[in-house]
């Protein structure tokens, strides 16, 4: 009889055990699976939509070139200097220095004295901008003259440039889409011209370069910026 209790003990011990150690798993289990989440809500979710050079004043300017210059409609039309100011609301230095992180993806496209014309090279470097959109919607094409002539020329031959940027878009990539995916602005010698130091920027050109060949140009950019 001692030997047939003992037997039944050892079996009950032995069926006992097994769910036992289940139950202690699937808690454990559970445990680790809600520490899990916990740790992933403090975790910044990074979005192609939205990089880390969309500061609050990039996105209030992009809204406003959004608005009120508007992204390109039927016809054409965008923000020459005097409204650019006002677009802005920042010195031409603050302006420019809102894209500097964008230095490692922009492109500076060179122009010839009193010349609205795309080279080779401004057009190779229009298209390589074009094909780094990574996701993002907006096209920002910021358009500029030299300090040399008449303003009213250099507005005019900055307008120019924005729109051969434009134009070269719409014949080599025949996107339907593309009139609401690009943004202007022409800025002639009135607004923010570009120092010196962005001649070391990504440029059309490897020639030597001076702060009138810098702002002889286009800067264009995909912007990743949820506006």
């Amino acid at each position: 009889m001692k030997d047939e209790g003992r037997a039944l003990i050892l079996t009950a011990v032995g069926l006992l055990l097994p769910a036992v150690c289940t139950m202690y798993w699937l808690g454990a289990a559970k445990k680790s699976l809600a520490e899990s989440k916990g740790a992933a809500s403090d975790v910044a979710i990074a979005t192609a939509s939205d990089d880390t050079y969309c500061t609050p004043a990039l996105k209030q300017i992009l809204r406003r070139v959004a608005g009120a210059c508007g992204l390109l409609q039927e016809g054409g039309r965008g923000c020459k200097p005097g409204d650019a100011k006002s677009v802005a609301a920042l010195s031409g230095d603050d302006f420019n220095a809102l894209f500097n992180p964008l230095a490692h993806r922009a492109k500076l496209v060179q122009f010839d004295v009193d010349n609205t014309e795309l080279d080779p090279g401004g057009q190779s470097a229009v298209e390589q901008a074009w094909g780094d959109q990574r996701g993002a919607s907006f096209f920002f094409v910021v358009a500029r003259a030299s300090s040399d002539g008449d303003p009213v020329k250099n507005q005019e031959l900055s307008q120019a440039r924005a729109q051969a940027v434009l134009n070269h878009l719409q014949q080599k990539f025949n996107d339907p889409e593309l009139k609401q995916e690009v943004g202007l602005l022409w800025l002639g010698e009135e607004y923010a011209q570009l120092g010196e130091e962005f001649c070391t920027w990504q440029r059309s050109r490897d020639a030597a370069c001076t702060v009138k060949d810098i702002n002889r140009s286009a800067f264009i950019a995909w912007i990743d910026c949820a506006i």
